[in-house]
């Protein structure tokens, strides 16, 4: 049989793709923009004929249907990293979280320490060879794919084809849904003067030729403009997303300086615009591979170079990072922050950089603190800093004594809160 009858075969409504899913069975749904909606929604629309059905997947844009509070006995999340709707949904007890490296999970499916039983996947169209690509989310997809008992597709004829280790064959799918739906997009986060005075730091660290990892938002945004007058940057990034396309449009970025995947965008998933998807549709320049490969912190550092730009929510003044919760309230997840920190570390010449704003709720808290609020967990230790900066200037800590650290985070603190953090470092005799 030719793959085209294969997949005519297999060709279902939305329901009956998802028929096959039992109470009890584990679910992975595909993550980021690249979630198979018209899938989640058939599966929501059985909650009243299933109990117990486990949901595992990444940060999801847009809906997250399964997540109700009325559907806990139907379905309950499991997450490898947390959004908005996840967030909540963990805090009243009604999933779970799972803290771990990106670079990490996919072991789960290929040891089957977590074994899947249905992934619900949104792909692209099939070539002439019967291959469909991961689009804009191959992440920890394509190996979940590889591993699940079984394979539902959503084949969206407005999934773009990217190219690179991102492909699957129609024979490896169950059961298919044709659709011809728009993938929601991420909004660009607001940026402000602040946000621009911590990416012209972060940029003055940035030098020609360089390969850079970083996320999306403000600070990522506002670094992007400082970057407009360098050459022959490159990018090794878990996440690709607009502010990068049009460095890339502009020539700033053109890899050729990069010591592996020379002249090539890596990355591992795209969240932001259709301008964005559209741009990646079919382009060699861009490469996706799994985040076991994009976020290997050994990967990582064969870059030369290599400078890795993350965020945080609070820093204590030894140096501790906290970017996953807020206290005792789990906010997101790991992601890739230590592999990238760790990779950066060991590249020749490498940066890995931690950005903050030095306050939240409008000035009225530091996010540089004498120690982490109680309950907030760890998520780069200490050991694996390097840089912090904030909009008052740029710090390095590595192979600093805590006496050292401390007065040098105290430098990069607001200035109103300058004095309080001093007489605590004083009183514990960290100054």
């Amino acid at each position: 049989m030719s793959w085209v009858d294969d997949l005519k075969r297999k060709t279902v409504s939305a329901e009956e793709a998802v028929g096959a899913i039992k109470s009890g069975d584990r679910v992975l749904i595909q993550g980021g923009c690249g979630a198979p909606q018209n899938l989640m929604n058939a599966l929501v629309s059985r909650a009243g004929e299933l109990e117990g059905v486990q949901i595992v997947h990444l940060l999801i844009v847009g809906e997250t249907p399964h997540i109700r509070p009325e559907l806990t006995k139907s379905f309950r999340h499991v997450g490898f990293f947390l959004g908005a709707s996840t967030r909540k949904a963990v805090a009243r007890g009604e999933a779970d979280f799972i803290p771990i490296y990106l670079s990490e999970i996919p072991d789960l499916f290929k040891t089957g320490e977590i074994p899947l039983d249905v992934a619900l996947i949104n792909v692209s169209p099939p070539d002439e060879h019967g291959f469909c690509s991961f689009g804009v989310d191959v992440s920890i997809t394509k190996t979940a794919a590889q591993h699940a008992r079984s394979v539902v597709a959503e084949i969206n004829e407005q999934m773009p084809r990217t190219l690179g280790d991102c492909f699957i064959h129609v024979s490896k799918l169950q059961r298919v849904v044709r659709t011809n739906t728009p993938l929601p997009e991420l909004p660009r986060g607001t940026m402000t003067e602040m946000h621009k005075e911590i990416g012209r730091h972060v940029a003055s660290l940035i030098e020609d030729g360089a390969t850079l990892q970083m996320g999306i938002g403000a600070i990522p945004d506002a670094i992007l403009l400082y970057l407009k007058e360098k050459k022959d940057l490159g990018v090794h990034t878990e996440m690709f997303s607009d502010g990068v396309k049009e460095l890339v449009e502009s020539g700033v970025i053109n890899n050729e300086k990069k010591t592996i995947h020379a002249g090539k965008v890596v990355t591992s998933f795209m969240l932001g615009s259709r301008k964005l998807f559209d741009f990646v549709d079919n382009n060699p320049l861009i490469e996706m591979h799994p985040t076991e490969y994009v976020n290997d912190p050994f990967i990582v550092s064969q870059h030369e170079n290599m400078v890795a730009i993350n965020s945080t929510l609070q820093v204590d003044l030894s140096g501790q990072v906290c970017s996953h919760s807020l206290g005792e309230m789990l906010y997101s997840g790991f992601g890739g922050q230590v592999d990238f920190i760790r990779g950066a570390a060991r590249s020749k010449g490498g940066k890995p950089i931690i950005a903050l704003p030095a306050t939240a709720e409008e000035e009225s808290i530091s996010r540089i603190v004498p120690q982490l609020t109680p309950g907030a967990a760890v998520t780069t230790n200490a050991g694996d800093v390097h840089y912090v900066v904030t909009e008052f200037g740029v710090t390095y800590l590595h192979g600093k004594t805590l006496r050292e650290r401390a007065r040098a985070m105290i430098e990069i603190a607001h200035p109103k809160f300058r004095a309080e953090l001093e007489e605590w470092a004083e009183k514990t005799k960290r100054i």
